[in-house]
This record gives structure tokens, C-alpha cells and sequence, in this order.
């Protein structure tokens, strides 16, 4: 969806997941220490992702692929922020792979999957802080390049620098914790004009939640149909900004590129029917 620029492909996921009993969640992850298996991909699918992401023949294990999540989204902070954000407000229980917190690299050289296993990142110091042995005698070597090796990437530094990626995680994960809506609420996806933009609520008890995604590298207005909400105000949860309030007319955002907004809908909704929006429920 983001490389895509549509929300189409992550509104299809949801939509057509088969049926599980009401006390169960499927597990989220963006990497886990397997492939990016596509065997279930048609041929044509398969082709785009590996000329989308893995063109080098090395990236490729069988027929999936064996990067890790900065390496696959060229280091760029803002996808790595909005992959994230879509994993800790869509329903479901999020699974962070060790390592992806502070953006650690692989190493496409080792065997199998061999390359996204490598020493947890810890320190600057020896062996990267995983281990005080011989490095020869490691399983497996620690990242060294220029990019993301121990040296550059390590929570020692990132725990230092408040703008971390490590500290991102750190609040974001703190919010979600605030608001049971993301891991007990129903889901709605709203259908605005734009299809670089995912929108959608989690509603749990007397709590909504606005959630807007832009999946595009440029900056993106959109106008929802919340007319149904029509007197409420949308506080903005990360850094409690307010918003204007909502109208039975569209409301219009704009998102800065791979921008997002954690919107909660304070104060009680007109009882006006909202219009073009589908309601799937998890």
C-alpha cells in the first residue's frame, strides 16, 4: 500500500481476513526472523515485490525475501514511522521484531536466514554490548556496515538522543496503551475521494478514535464524511492539539507526506446517519 500509494491493498486484508472467535486477535508484525515468504502471491504479484524490493538476487531466500524493515524502506524515518502507526491502531495484538525499535540492518551475505538474526545491537562497545567473547566465536557476526552497524545503530546512543527512533516507540506505544479502542475497539473504514489516504475509526465503549493515514511521499488533503460526529471535537492524542470541530460538513485534513493523525472525537455525536462509510468489524 505505501510503495503503491493505495490504500486499497490494506483495506482488502481486512476486510477478506477469514473469521475468528470474538476472545482471539491476529498477531501484526512487520518482520519477524523468517522471509517475506510470497509463496502464496500470484506470479505477477510476486514479480512487482521483488522489483520492488528485493532486485538484488541476494536479497532473495527461496521465494520470499530476507531483509529487515529499515533496510526494505530505504531508511527512511517517516515510512518506518507510518508502518508502525498502521500496526499499533489496526485491530489486532502488535509484534515488534527485536531490533526493528532502533532501525537495525541485516546482512544479505549470511546463509538462510541467517541475515536478519544477527547480535542484538546493544552498545558501541565490543561485539556491539551482545556479547564480551571473541567475535569468532559469535554464531553470528554483528552488523558492521556504514549505515546500520553497532556502531551508528544502538539503543546505548538512541536512549541519549530524545528524537530517537527508540523514543518514538517508546511514546507511541505508551498512547496505545491509553485507549483500549486499539486493541478491543470495532473498526470503520471511511471511503474519502482520495485513495492515497486510509482513514478510519476505532470505537470501543464511549470512545471513537479518528485515524488518518497519508500512504503517499507527497502531502495529501483529504475530506471525510463525519457528519455523523457533527459537534464533536477531535483532540489530537500524541500532543493533545485541538481541532476544529466537526460539521455535518466534510472535514477537511492535510497530511504531510507518510504523515498521520491519532484524532479522539470528544463531546456527544449528532444523531445524523453517516453517509459512504463502511463499517467491518473485527
Amino acid at each position: 500500500g505505501v510503495r503503491s500509494e493505495t490504500r486499497d491493498p490494506i483495506i482488502d486484508m481486512f476486510t477478506h481476513t477469514p473469521e475468528i472467535p470474538p476472545n482471539c486477535q491476529w498477531c501484526l508484525f512487520l518482520r519477524n526472523h523468517d522471509e517475506l515468504t510470497l509463496e502464496m502471491c500470484s506470479g505477477e504479484e510476486r514479480d512487482y515485490m521483488y522489483y520492488t524490493y528485493a532486485r538484488d538476487p541476494s536479497m532473495r531466500r527461496n521465494i520470499g525475501i530476507g531483509r529487515r524493515l529499515a533496510p526494505l524502506l530505504e531508511n527512511d524515518r517517516r515510512k518506518i514511522e507510518l508502518l508502525h502507526s498502521l500496526v499499533f491502531t489496526l485491530p489486532g495484538s502488535p509484534i515488534i521484531y527485536y531490533g526493528d525499535e532502533i532501525g537495525m540492518g541485516d546482512n544479505i551475505k549470511l546463509k538462510d536466514r541467517d541475515g536478519v538474526r544477527t547480535p542484538m545491537q546493544w552498545t558501541m562497545d565490543r561485539n556491539a554490548g551482545f556479547s564480551n567473547c571473541d567475535p569468532a566465536q559469535l554464531y553470528l557476526p554483528v552488523v558492521a556496515d556504514a549505515v546500520y552497524g553497532y556502531q551508528a545503530v544502538n539503543v546505548e546512543s538512541q536512549k541519549e538522543a530524545p528524537h530517537s527512533l527508540l523514543h518514538w516507540m517508546k511514546r507511541m506505544i505508551a498512547v496505545r496503551k491509553r485507549f483500549p479502542a486499539f486493541g478491543r475497539g470495532a473498526i470503520t473504514f471511511l471511503r474519502p475521494g482520495n485513495g492515497k489516504v486510509l482513514a478510519y475509526l476505532r470505537e470501543h465503549e464511549s470512545v471513537t478514535l479518528l485515524i488518518v493515514h497519508n500512504l503517499a511521499g507527497s502531502a495529501q488533503s483529504v475530506e471525510l464524511d463525519l457528519k455523523g460526529f457533527a459537534g464533536s471535537t477531535p483532540i489530537e492524542v500524541l500532543g493533545e492539539a485541538r481541532f476544529p470541530m466537526l460539521k455535518e460538513s466534510p472535514y477537511i485534513l492535510t497530511l504531510a507526506p507518510y504523515g498521520f493523525y491519532w484524532l479522539n472525537l470528544i463531546g456527544k455525536p449528532s444523531e445524523v446517519d453517516a453517509y459512504g462509510i463502511e463499517q467491518t468489524v473485527l
